[in-house]
């Protein structure tokens, strides 16, 4: 059975830095897209970055110059740097991939648990 583990977030002062961990596990072909998320209290789940397999990224603009997506497909495994944090970054953070299963090739979109980053000032 496929599963994406995250790991890190915790309690961080404004300015400062922290790094999340996903990654996949089980039996799978191949991680497509990788997608992260956050969930702010009160608010929708709002789309923080993308990496595609060859390892672009693309941001949403509230996170532009401070947050960097990257993966190590040997490993299954994306990583979030966040820098520069501000306490409105405070939300519970998602992992997200499109992966390709091993049993019938296609495409399936998987959850992480999520992990809480507060961000206090």
């Amino acid at each position: 059975q496929v599963q994406l583990v995250e790991s890190g977030g915790g309690l961080v002062q404004a300015g400062g830095s922290l790094r999340l961990s996903c990654a996949a596990s089980g039996s799978f072909l191949s991680i497509n897209l990788m997608h992260w998320y956050r969930q702010a209290p009160g608010k929708q789940r709002e789309l923080v970055a993308t990496i595609t397999s060859g390892g672009s990224g693309t941001y949403a603009d509230s996170v532009k110059g401070r947050f960097t997506i990257s993966r190590d497909n040997a490993k299954s495994t994306v990583y979030r740097q966040m820098n520069s944090l501000k306490p409105e970054d405070t939300a519970v953070y998602y992992c997200n991939a499109d992966i390709l299963q091993l049993s019938d090739r296609r495409l399936t979109n998987y959850w992480g648990q999520g992990t809480q980053v507060t961000v206090s000032s």
